[in-house]
C-alpha cells in the first residue's frame, strides 16, 4: 500500500468516526447535552457577578472536556470492541496503531466543538466575555484535552464493557467535579479538598483554561499546571496504550495492575511535587482575601517613589469640602454613589471598580481627573471602615493581579476603553496614595 492510499484510508476512518458519534445518541448527550446542562446551572448561581460567568469558564471548559474524555471516548471504544469491529480493523493493511490516533484526533474535534459551543452560549446567553487570549486558549485547549483523551484511553482498555466505562469514568468525573475544584468552586472548598484536588489533573486543566479569559499575562504563568498536566497525561496515555485490546474476548493480563499503579503514581507525584513547590496554598474567596493582609504587610507598603499629585499620572486634588461635592466634575459624585459596580457585596472587587474609575479619567486625561479621583477616594471612605478599607487598600497594593477591574464605564461617560494591564497600574497607584493618607505617612 503507497503513502496516498495510506493517507486515504486513514482519512475515511476519520469522517466515519465522526458520523457515527453523531449518530450515537449518548455520545451526544455526553458531548453536547451534559456540557448545555452545566453552563445553565452555573448561568443559574453565577450570572449576578460582573460580567456573568468569566471568573467560570474554566470550569466549563474542563467539564466538557472531561465529559468527553472519561465518557466519550472509553464508550465509542468499548461499544466498537463488543461488536467487533477492532478485531477487523486489524486485518487492514494500514498500522493499527494509525487507527487509534484517528480515533482520538475524530475526538479531539469533538470535544472541541463542544467546547466552542460553551463559549458561543455563554457569550449569547449570558454576555460573558471571549477569552483575552484566543490563540492561547486554543494551545490551552490542546494541553489539556490531550492529558484526558490519555485518562479516557485508560479508562477503555480497563473496562470489559460499556457498563464498566460508566463505571470507571465517574470514578474520575466525580471526584473532580466534587472537590477536585471544577464542578464547585476551589473558593468555597475546605481547605483539606482544596489539597486533595492538587493531587487531581482537573484543578490544573481549569488553571490553564481560566488564565486565557482572565489573566492579563495569559499562559505564561502556567508552568506547574501545564507540566501537571504532561505528567498525568502522559503517564495515562502510555498505560492505556500498552494495555489497549482489540478483541471483546481477551482479558487483561496481570501486569495491568502494574500499569495502572504507574498511572496513578502520576497523579501522586504531581501532588506530592505541588505541595514541596508551595503550588498548594489556600485559595481565598476574593471577599476574604483581603482580610489575609496582615498589619507587618501594610505597614511595609513605601510611598517614597509615588509620583506627585500634580503630576501628569496619578494625579488627585486637594480635600473637596462636603458642600461642594455636589457640583464637582459635573455632579460627578452623585453618579459614583450610584454606579452599581461599585455597590457589590464583595468589599474587595467593590473597592477595584471604584479604583478603576479614577484609573480610567486619569489614563484618558479627563479634564476632571484629580477631582474625580478625590471623590473616588471620599466615596470609599464613606463606604468603609477605617481598618477594612486599610486592609483592602493594601490588599491590591500587593496583589494588584487579583480579582478584576473595569476597562470602560459608559454610565460614567467614559467612553474610552484603555487596556486592563495599564489600568491595573493606575489603581495599586491610587490605593497607595489613598492607604498612605488612612495610615498618616502622607498628607494633604
Amino acid at each position: 500500500m503507497n503513502g496516498k492510499t495510506a493517507f486515504t484510508g486513514l482519512l475515511r476512518h476519520f469522517q466515519l468516526t465522526l458520523w457515527l458519534n453523531f449518530r450515537s445518541p449518548q455520545a451526544l448527550i455526553y458531548g453536547y447535552l451534559v456540557p448545555v446542562f452545566f453552563l445553565l446551572a452555573f448561568g443559574s448561581v453565577f450570572r449576578a457577578d460582573t460580567p456573568p460567568l468569566l471568573n467560570q469558564m474554566g470550569q466549563l471548559l474542563t467539564i466538557s472536556l472531561l465529559g468527553g474524555a472519561c465518557f466519550g471516548l472509553p464508550t465509542a471504544l468499548v461499544a466498537e470492541r463488543e461488536r467487533g469491529v477492532w478485531r477487523r480493523y486489524r486485518l487492514l493493511p494500514v498500522p493499527t496503531g494509525s487507527l487509534v490516533v484517528g480515533t482520538l484526533l475524530a475526538r479531539l474535534v469533538i470535544v472541541g466543538s463542544a467546547v466552542a459551543l460553551q463559549i458561543l452560549l455563554a457569550r449569547a446567553l449570558y454576555g460573558t466575555p471571549l477569552p483575552q487570549h484566543p490563540a492561547q486558549l486554543v494551545a490551552a485547549f490542546l494541553c489539556v484535552a490531550l492529558p484526558f483523551l490519555g485518562l479516557g484511553l485508560l479508562v477503555a482498555a480497563l473496562a470489559d464493557d460499556v457498563p464498566a466505562v460508566q463505571a470507571l469514568g465517574q470514578c474520575l468525573f466525580l471526584p473532580m467535579i466534587m472537590i477536585g475544584g471544577v464542578g464547585v468552586p476551589l473558593v468555597i472548598l475546605p481547605l483539606w479538598a482544596q489539597r486533595v484536588a492538587g493531587f487531581m489533573p482537573g484543578r490544573y486543566a481549569v488553571d490553564v483554561l481560566q488564565r486565557c479569559f482572565t489573566d492579563a499575562a495569559g499562559l505564561p504563568g502556567a508552568g506547574f499546571s501545564l507540566l501537571a498536566l504532561a505528567v498525568i497525561g502522559s503517564a495515562a496515555g502510555i498505560a492505556g496504550t500498552r494495555l489497549f485490546r482489540w478483541d471483546a474476548g481477551r482479558k487483561l493480563s496481570r501486569s495491568a495492575l502494574g500499569w495502572l499503579a504507574g498511572a496513578l503514581l502520576a497523579w501522586l507525584a504531581v501532588g506530592l511535587t505541588a505541595a514541596a513547590t508551595g503550588h498548594l496554598q489556600p485559595v481565598l474567596a476574593k471577599e476574604t482575601a483581603y482580610a489575609s493582609i496582615t498589619d507587618e504587610q501594610a505597614n511595609g507598603i513605601t510611598y517614597d517613589d509615588l509620583p506627585g499629585d500634580d503630576e501628569v499620572v496619578s494625579r488627585l486634588a486637594p480635600p473637596i469640602l462636603p458642600e461642594d461635592r455636589t457640583v464637582v466634575a459635573g455632579g460627578f459624585a452623585r453618579k459614583l454613589e450610584l454606579w452599581a459596580p461599585g455597590q457589590l457585596a464583595d468589599a474587595g472587587q467593590s473597592t477595584r471598580n471604584l479604583l478603576s474609575v479614577a484609573a480610567i479619567a486619569d489614563i484618558s486625561q479627563d479634564l476632571h481627573e484629580a477631582e474625580i479621583a478625590r471623590l473616588v477616594f471620599d466615596e470609599l471612605q464613606a463606604r468603609y471602615k477605617h481598618a477594612e478599607l486599610r486592609r483592602i487598600l493594601a490588599w491590591i497594593v500587593l496583589r494588584p493581579d487579583d480579582g478584576t477591574v473595569i476597562t470602560q464605564a459608559l454610565e460614567l461617560d467614559f467612553p474610552r476603553h484603555p487596556p486592563e494591564a495599564v489600568v491595573r497600574e493606575r489603581s495599586a497607584l491610587y490605593a497607595r496614595k489613598f492607604l498612605g493618607r488612612l495610615m498618616g505617612k502622607i498628607h494633604d
